[in-house]
């Protein structure tokens, strides 16, 4: 069997940490084909298959796999080492990837990284807002933001911003046209404009009041995928939008819109900063964390 070298092994972990052509080239900064051909010479060499490729996905072979079980806590303490390095500079340098929510990255996370960015100019900072659950680990990610119920035990979670609360408005000439709800039960007969999940669910709206807590499944015309539409639907008159307080403040103030509901929508905690438990953080996110935690909630 002829050998292979450590470029043979980058690419092959860079494959199977994303199970994709496409991404790894992205991480890489080469085609998708240069990889596939890189890939299918490092197979001929070893006289193995690593992966089994269709049009649609691709899957580790039993051999991939025991490779990839071999290769990458090795590969992992190299890229420790590297980021170790960063301590001996002045200021840290190098990349930050965070995966977030869309409402977390327009409400909290760029407001954050617009002052990291100042205090850390050598370190360039990725976001993608992604509303699915993502594994963040697996995606190529150095940390992730959600809601503190929602992040794996084994991640290491810390406060990002306040606390925040939701807010069920609609426009004065709706309540026109309909009745002002006084209980999360009246919702029934309104007309409200829906969230759904990219997994496909629709979110249920969430009331507490005197240690009552309800999940109320609402119905209207009207469905969306994206909060800010919710919110721009809702400025039309189409209906109630249940959407973060923070987004409406401006509105509420202006007349532009009115609350209802707001002694059943209570304070919950804020979003969180994960990251995975390692012995040695990347520099960026090391100095991301730092800097997260001088800043006020």
């Amino acid at each position: 069997m002829k050998s292979i070298d450590t470029a043979d092994l980058g690419i092959f972990l860079a494959i199977a940490k994303h199970r994709s052509f496409r991404a790894a080239a992205t991480e890489l900064g080469v085609t998708a084909s240069a990889l596939s051909h890189a890939l299918r010479l490092m197979e001929e060499r070893i006289g193995l298959r690593l992966l089994n490729r269709t049009t649609r996905s691709v899957a580790l072979t039993e051999v991939g796999e025991r490779l990839y079980a071999h290769i990458n806590p090795a590969f992992s303490d190299i890229a420790d080492a590297i980021d170790d390095l960063n301590n001996f500079r002045g200021t840290p340098v190098g990349t930050l990837r965070i995966n977030a929510p869309r409402m977390a990255a327009r409400l909290v996370l760029l407001p954050l990284i617009t002052r990291f960015r100042q205090a850390y100019p050598d370190i360039k900072v990725e976001v993608v807002a992604d509303d699915t659950m993502v594994d963040v680990v697996a995606a190529g990610f150095d940390a992730g933001v959600r809601y503190g119920e929602r992040i794996a035990a084994d991640m290491i979670a810390m406060p990002l911003g306040p606390r925040h609360r939701f807010a069920v408005v609609a426009t004065p000439d709706y309540f026109e046209r309909f009745p002002r709800p006084a209980m999360p039960q009246d919702l029934a007969q309104q007309q409200c404009i829906r969230f759904r999940y990219q997994n496909g669910q629709l979110y249920r709206w969430e009331f507490e009041r005197g240690g009552i807590e309800l999940d109320v499944e609402v119905d209207g015309p009207l469905t969306f995928s994206d909060q800010e539409l919710m919110l721009d639907a809702a400025l039309a008159g189409g209906g109630l939008a249940y959407v973060f307080e923070a987004q409406v403040i401006d509105h509420l103030a202006s007349g532009r819109l009115v609350r209802v509901l707001e002694d059943w929508c209570p304070f919950y905690p804020g979003f969180f900063l994960y990251y995975p438990s390692r012995r040695q953080l990347p520099a960026p996110l090391r100095a991301f964390v730092d800097f997260t935690r001088t800043q006020e909630l």
